[in-house]
């Protein structure tokens, strides 16, 4: 029994001494998944998927009090960026401030672009469906930007 205890309050004393991870100061985003990679078209927010991104921050300094735009997400059909996406405010806490953890992000249905004529979010009489892709990168309090990292892309159907 004391053999055990022993080695116990060993293993305690080895976690209680582990150094926290070491992380870079610009924030380095990761993508974990996505709730569906099909909507339907259209622009009155109808449809909907959920991004899910892991996060590392080295100095903790993620999020803004005042709501500015910290998250860019970029349409790669046309270079369009998305407007207003924002991270709340992380306080930074102790001596180690180098946070982890995940951002799960709502993106909104959007309209088909189309190559026969037809104007985008109607409906063309050739095409079916189109694809968009994203480029979603994050931005820190100091202005360190993360990588730029590309979304699966999602099947719009173009009804």
């Amino acid at each position: 029994m004391l053999k055990r205890l022993c080695f116990f309050v060993g293993l305690l004393y080895l976690a209680a001494c582990a150094n926290p991870p070491e992380y870079p100061i610009e924030p380095v985003i990761d993508f974990e998944g996505m709730s569906k990679t099909t909507m339907i078209q259209g622009f009155q927010n109808s449809d909907s998927t959920t991004v899910i991104l892991s996060f590392t921050d080295g100095d903790g300094d993620l999020g803004s009090q005042e709501n500015m735009v910290n998250v860019f997400l970029i349409d790669q059909r046309d270079g369009f960026e998305l407007p207003g996406f924002s991270i709340p405010f992380i306080p930074q806490q102790g001596a180690a401030n180098g946070i982890s953890g995940r951002i799960f992000l709502t993106l909104f249905n959007t309209c088909c672009i189309f190559d026969d004529g037809t104007r985008p979010c109607e409906v063309s009489p050739t095409i079916q469906t189109d694809e968009v892709s994203y480029t979603i990168q994050i931005e820190d309090r100091a202005g360190n930007r993360s990588n730029e990292l590309p979304l699966p892309p999602i099947t719009l159907l173009c009804q």
